[in-house]
């Protein structure tokens, strides 16, 4: 991972979400690199009056809150999602619409970043339930063969990038989708969470997604089974690959592998 210096840091930051991931690895990083941080879990009106540069890790539906909160002249990082380019969006991907409308509107100084599915963080559910999952199942069924594609970011990489976005200025308001450095099938995606988990990779067979629907509606009845809702299947089916031009421009992060993303992600003691 390369990043521009963060030797422009704002000397004082209000971060929003801060006792959750990835809130809480950005606090870290600031104070190691000498800012003084104002750490808050919600939204605080009061602390926020005198807010020069605010990093937000809330849900980005509360946009329009924090925008409301803090002064104008006040700098914003906001944490959105990839979630809401997809064709079909949940409340999820809506309320990050909303957000980003809200933003766009505002003329705030500031961008939004738009992250596809991150990992290796402590405590996120998206590598490890997968690998959960591997373990109970001799194969693994996908809809369309697993042949959609998907760009997954180290959550180091996430930070990486926040900070370079907390050390740049900002005319206007500006979106930003940060992402790993390459697309890979979901199906490699699993092959390669399995390598990095120390098991055999699971054959993957194709099935039908509403067939795969109805199965999860009764695997949610079953105690120990990971949870997978309709709308993750159906997500399954759609493209989900970015071009990193635009992150490598404005940021100068250069995400890691996924290869080398999930090997210290396992090595770290997420072995299920």
């Amino acid at each position: 991972m390369q990043t521009h210096s963060q030797h422009c840091l704002p000397a004082r930051i209000h971060v929003l979400g801060a006792a959750q991931q990835p809130g809480r690895a950005l606090c870290a990083a600031l104070s190691a690199l000498g800012v003084e941080v104002v750490a808050l879990q919600e939204m605080d009106a009061t602390a926020l009056s005198r807010a020069t540069h605010v990093v937000s890790c809330l849900h980005a539906s509360q946009t329009a809150a924090l925008i409301a909160a803090t002064p104008a002249a006040t700098t914003l990082v906001l944490l959105g999602s990839t979630r809401r380019y997809t064709r079909w969006p949940d409340a999820h991907g809506k309320g990050v619409i909303a957000g980003e409308t809200a933003f766009l509107q505002s003329g705030r100084h500031g961008v939004m970043l738009h992250a596809t599915m991150f990992y290796g963080a402590a405590g996120e559910n998206n590598v490890q339930r997968l690998a959960g999952l591997m373990r109970r199942l001799p194969i693994l069924p996908l809809p369309a063969g697993g042949r959609a594609m998907l760009q997954p970011i180290h959550a180091q990489d996430v930070i990486a990038c926040i900070l370079a976005a907390l050390g740049r200025s900002w005319n206007g308001p500006n979106l930003l989708v940060i992402a790993g450095p390459h697309p890979v099938s979901y199906a490699e995606f699993t092959r390669q969470i399995a390598h990095a988990a120390g098991m055999k990779p699971r054959r993957v067979i194709s099935l039908p997604a509403p067939l795969l629907m109805l199965g999860a509606a009764i695997a949610r009845r079953v105690p120990g089974l990971p949870k997978v809702d309709s709308g993750e299947i159906r997500r399954l089916l759609e493209d989900k690959d970015f071009d990193i031009a635009p992150m490598l421009t404005a940021l100068g992060v250069q995400p890691r592998a996924l290869e080398a993303g999930l090997a210290e992600t396992f090595a770290a003691g997420d072995r299920l």
